[in-house]
């Protein structure tokens, strides 16, 4: 299981190759929102995302003679580039599944950092776990998985650190803190960091509507899964569960869970390039949707919240700008 000292041990391993990435604050979102909103901008992390930090925590965790085989991981886009780029950088071969729908920069951007890309029909149901293991055991590849791994989520659990830090800094002891949440990892990592360093702060979950399986997993107290694998703009959080280890984490440490829709998700993203000059993805900007728009379910004068991705194809940007603004 992840702990806050697996957390500790990863930010020293970290430090020097991670962005700590800047807690940003806009009078005009504060408007919106009706209290303050603190952004923290993991959009402008490496690969431009979190991933990132669980990727590079896993792949430096490895056994040298271990990782040197190489490693495996399968994605939707953002972890998928997180591996690649930390494979790179200690010089092992990657192979990453990735959904044949999955966003084409997404995909584009995990090939030209040297990983070999294999597409799989994540619509009709086909299986990446099996393909997974053929393709693990068929080459002694070691498995990174994208959010149930305790180093990965030790490494996204850094980014609570430093909400920690900086809370500290600017004054906060009490604060939501709204992450986006697919199956958890990027959650549950911040929860533990902030438990042990700012245990005023409580972590939400935000999701998605449709996909909303962490939020009925809290309130039911067991894992609950969606209906389908795909169909929402929000493709970075689309899992079918939470984690097996994720979900006891979550369900000690947060509070009820958030759902906005994709339109919320739109104008998230036309509010941040306008207000904040960020570019987000739509399944990075539900935690910062969440906090403009479901205010009457949120309980602090501050609002902490993520913006934890902005791989974005020019096309879905394009239309965040138009239908986001049009509605803001």
């Amino acid at each position: 299981m992840s702990d806050i000292d697996r957390i500790r041990s990863a930010a020293k391993r970290l430090n020097g190759h991670i962005r700590r990435t800047p807690l940003l604050h806009a009078p005009l979102l504060d408007e919106i929102a009706g209290r303050r909103v603190l952004v923290k901008a993991e959009c402008l992390q490496w690969t431009g995302s979190f991933k990132y930090r669980g990727a590079r925590a896993a792949v430096s965790a490895l056994p040298p003679d271990v990782r040197s085989r190489g490693v495996l991981a399968f994605s939707s886009g953002n972890h998928a580039q997180g591996v690649a780029l930390a494979a790179r950088q200690f010089d092992v071969p990657a192979v990453i599944i990735m959904p044949a729908d999955a966003p084409a920069l997404k995909i584009a951007n995990t090939r030209a950092y040297g990983a070999e890309v294999v597409l799989y029909d994540r619509a009709n149901g086909e299986s990446r776990e099996a393909l997974g293991e053929h393709l693990r055991d068929a080459r002694g590849l070691t498995l990174i998985r994208p959010y149930d791994e305790p180093e990965v989520i030790a490494g996204q659990g850094t980014c609570g650190l430093e909400i920690a830090e900086d809370a500290t800094r600017l004054g906060v002891e009490n604060a939501d803190v709204l992450v986006c949440c697919g199956g958890g990892g990027f959650t549950s990592g911040i929860a533990l960091a902030l438990e042990a360093d700012a245990p005023g702060l409580r972590v939400r979950p935000v999701e998605p509507e449709d996909f909303d399986d962490v939020k009925r997993s809290l309130v039911s107290g067991h894992i609950e899964t969606n209906n389908r694998p795909s169909g929402n703009i929000c493709d970075a959080i689309l899992t079918p569960a939470p984690g097996e280890i994720t979900f006891p984490i979550l369900h000690r440490l947060c509070g009820p869970g958030l759902v906005v829709s994709e339109n919320e998700a739109l104008r998230a993203m036309a509010h941040a390039f306008q207000r904040l000059k960020l570019v987000a993805e739509p399944g990075g900007a539900v935690a910062l949707a969440a906090a403009l728009f479901r205010a009457n379910e949120l309980d602090c004068e501050t609002v902490i919240c993520t913006i934890s991705g902005g791989n974005v194809d020019a096309d879905m940007f394009v239309r965040a700008l138009s239908e986001g603004a049009d509605a803001a």
